[in-house]
């Protein structure tokens, strides 16, 4: 996919909040290898004014609304972003920048690559020279790691899962919080899920998972999560879109008293598997004293 595209994510309708999703080589046409999230952003404001050598990119209105320019070197397209459940693809070698950002919006990047300073064209007069030099570049540097789980099913506890605060990239043009894999979390991002327009004091989740990790964010607003071993629960509020809980299998999990407009970002080690969800809570204290 050479060129810019808007594209339409999966919807799921609840009348306690609806649910959008993104897989790795599913909705976009590249494996997950960051995500970041800009926030705090004043209205009005623009962002960027660069370019990637390499790295691809998919971004969504996770709130409010931006506009995203895309300059390939020849002409240029503007495409208004102002619905969870669409998505913008970049290729890379595009110059990019957002703007009209309304206010409390938030927005959330899919990339295809680690962070690489050398990666970024900075200088409009340097991205002409590359796009006329139809440059390409190799992605074998950017081969995701594979991961091996650590945790047993069985043997998991409240305590294994932690809150972890992540970095802060402070601008006066909006704040930067980013996940890389096996960095600031120990797996790979294979699927990525949010819920919004979730209404105020709202519970959703109850569930476990047999292999899935999972690091939950509120992106936006706030919402506390009710962790259960099978034996001790445990209550984490979130209510900083730099803060995450990370959850290891084998934990039941709710999310309840949602502040009205609240996001909450999710980012999973693996694509969705109906068969990794224990739905009922006697099978999953079965399951555990197994």
């Amino acid at each position: 996919m050479n060129s810019a595209k808007l594209i339409e994510l999966p919807k799921i309708l609840d009348k306690r909040g609806n649910l959008s999703f993104i897989e790795s080589l599913q909705h976009i046409p590249f494996e997950i290898k960051r995500a970041y999230w800009i926030y705090d952003v004043p209205g009005g404001e623009i962002r960027g004014g660069h370019a990637f050598k390499e790295q691809k990119e998919f971004i969504v209105a996770l709130s409010g609304s931006f506009d995203v320019i895309i300059d390939n070197g020849k002409e240029k397209q503007k495409f208004h972003l102002n619905r969870s459940y669409f998505g913008l693809y970049v290729p890379a070698g595009s110059w990019r920048s957002m703007e009209n950002f309304s206010t409390n919006s938030l927005a959330l990047v899919v990339a295809s690559t680690a962070y690489h300073v050398s990666d970024y064209i900075r200088d409009y007069n340097e991205f002409l020279t590359f796009t006329e030099a139809n440059n390409t570049y190799s992605t074998s540097r950017n081969a995701n790691k594979p991961f091996t789980s650590i945790h047993n099913f069985q043997s998991t506890t409240v305590n294994d899962c932690q809150l972890i605060e992540l970095d802060i990239n402070h601008r006066d043009k909006g704040n930067i919080t980013v996940v890389e894999n096996q960095q600031e979390i120990l797996f790979n991002i294979e699927r990525i899920y949010y819920l919004y327009d979730v209404p105020g004091g709202e519970e959703r989740g109850g569930h476990a998972h047999k292999e899935l990790y999972q690091l939950i964010v509120a992106a936006g607003g706030s919402f506390d999560v009710i962790l259960d071993d099978g034996k001790n629960r445990r209550k984490v509020s979130l209510n900083r879109p730099y803060q995450g809980l990370k959850i290891v299998p084998g934990i039941w999990r709710e999310i309840v008293n949602f502040s009205s407009g609240s996001t909450c970002l999710v980012l999973a080690s693996h694509h969705y598997d109906e068969n990794d969800y224990i739905r009922k809570y006697e099978n999953f204290t079965m399951l555990k004293e197994k």
